[in-house]
């Protein structure tokens, strides 16, 4: 991608610059001998706008005078820092699990909790959340993590020893996109992403010395697949990479979008013609909102088309960041694998237990998740109730993020059927577009950060994801409370007015 390339050489010229100046300093590290991946990689969701938001922060606590009275970060899917509350049911369980005393001596502890805590201590070594896991996980929790993805997947059934728990979805990612590594083969393996998508991906097929193989989702269609795109993006990119993984972020991310179940069918269909291993990151299948719109899992759907289908291989994550739960810190997820070799399990477990297991804390939030309360038990209608109300909200601020910003002159903005973020796509006047270049800058970047100045906005440009030439996004969160998003978007309209003027 054009974007990609332009963001990694000016990483490339910052630090290759200053590499005779810190060869001089005597270092045995130093970026001329550094793992090169790494300097190319970019992770624009915590990238140099971001940084600078966290300047502003410190500077503005330091009593400096802005134009503005608090940094405002819609760049990222961090409900609780964003003023989410914590699901009680999970604080209490985490409570217990960390300070077992509790549960002798807090007697306002609901029964359902105590027990929940006891049966997940007693699958710790010591009875202990201290003690290591084994490296796929607590035990208690993986077979509940499969008793949770057959009720969702309407009885498919599914096995705890396919699953392994890990510090969150994206670690999981990583670990299965490091088994398609192989310095032996002739031309780098191919990774297939899509076009917007979320920048672990480019990052980690940077960082691995694999292939991207991008290709677009269809934003006349609300950011829809289409089969021909598919093909086109294989053929094309077929004679430079073994093209071996199809990875699908569904719903989507950062575009907002639920795939209909023929949607996924045509995936499927595709990958097994192609034989392809599908990635199914499907991190906010609680986040639906759109009318009509319905998560359909990737196993779900490959198994019910029964062969040759259902022998795809498929890896499928989730994740406690999203969701209701939102629960980010505390690093929960697992990948479910589907028709993996058993050899390479073998493999792929002995490469994880070199990290020992992930943190216990995270895998008791991911029991939390899998296992809630059930009706008629004392914790169910607080759950229940708070789980709902956070569902709610963010399905009415789906719909009133879409409204005010296609309501903007120069923006579009299709529905947020799902996750957490809206895509809007901008139009940035030739005037503005000559002085980001003049400055080495993308179009969208030098917007974005004029808002960060301006206002005190951080939202992350759509040159990060990946975009079509010629067209400019942005990505912002869903997730700022009513009365800030009001503020936020006071702030962002007389900015985009002011800035159109000027460059107009």
């Amino acid at each position: 991608m054009r974007t990609t390339q332009v963001l990694t050489g000016l990483v490339a010229r910052r630090f290759f610059g200053t590499s005779s100046r810190i060869m001089a300093s005597g270092k045995t590290l130093n970026v001329s001998n550094i793992n090169p991946n790494v300097i190319k990689m970019e992770y624009a969701v915590r990238g140099p706008i971001v940084i600078r938001a966290v300047e502003l922060e410190k500077e503005l606590a330091n009593g400096a005078q802005k134009p503005f009275p608090n940094v405002i970060k819609a760049n990222i899917g961090d409900a609780h820092a964003m003023g989410q509350k914590p699901i009680t049911f999970i604080r209490q369980l985490l409570a217990c699990i960390a300070n077992p005393s509790l549960m002798e001596t807090d007697k306002s502890l609901p029964a359902d909790v105590i027990e929940h805590a006891n049966a997940f201590l007693g699958s710790c070594g010591g009875k202990s959340a201290g003690a290591y896991s084994q490296s796929t996980g607590v035990e208690i929790v993986r077979k509940h993590v499969a008793e949770y993805i057959s009720r969702r997947d309407g009885g498919v059934p599914s096995n705890s020893e396919d699953i392994c728990l890990s510090g969150g979805a994206s670690e999981s990612i990583r670990n299965v996109l490091k088994l398609f590594i192989n310095r032996n083969n002739a031309k780098k393996v191919g990774v297939m992403i899509p076009i917007p998508q979320y920048p672990l991906y480019s990052a980690t097929i940077e960082e691995f010395g694999l292939g991207q193989v991008g290709y677009y989702l269809s934003e006349s269609s609300n950011w829809s697949l289409d089969e021909a795109e598919l093909e086109r993006s294989f053929n094309d990119h077929s004679k430079e990479y073994d093209i071996r993984v199809l990875c699908i972020i569904n719903p989507g991310n950062p575009t907002g979008q639920v795939l209909s179940r023929d949607n996924i069918e045509t995936v499927i269909k595709f990958a097994q013609k192609k034989k392809l291993f599908i990635l199914a990151d499907e991190v906010y299948q609680d986040n639906v909102y759109a009318q009509g719109s319905e998560f359909h899992s990737f196993k779900k759907v490959l198994v019910e088309m029964g062969e040759p289908y259902s022998k795809l291989e498929l890896a499928s994550f989730h994740s406690v960041s999203k969701g209701y739960m939102g629960e980010c810190g505390m690093r929960g997820g697992y990948v479910e694998f589907l028709n993996l070799d058993p050899e390479v399990y073998v493999l792929f477990k002995k490469m994880i237990s070199a990290k020992l297991c992930s943190t216990v804390l995270g895998q008791a939030v991911i029991d939390a998740v899998v296992n809630p309360p059930k009706e008629g038990e004392p914790s169910y209608s607080q759950w229940k109730k708070e789980r709902d109300a956070v569902l709610a909200s963010l399905k009415e601020r789906a719909t009133l993020v879409e409204k005010a910003y296609s309501s903007i002159d120069g923006i579009s903005c299709n529905p947020v059927q799902g996750a957490m973020y809206a895509f809007p796509q901008i139009t940035i006047p030739p005037k503005a577009v000559e002085k980001a270049q003049s400055r080495n800058q993308q179009p969208d970047f030098f917007y974005a950060m004029e808002l960060l100045e301006s206002t005190g906005i951080c939202i992350v440009p759509g040159s990060g994801f990946g975009q079509k030439d010629g067209t400019y996004h942005f990505r912002t969160t869903i997730l700022p409370q009513p009365e800030l998003f009001k503020d936020m978007l006071a702030r962002f309209t007389d900015f985009h007015a002011k800035f159109l003027a000027e460059y107009k």
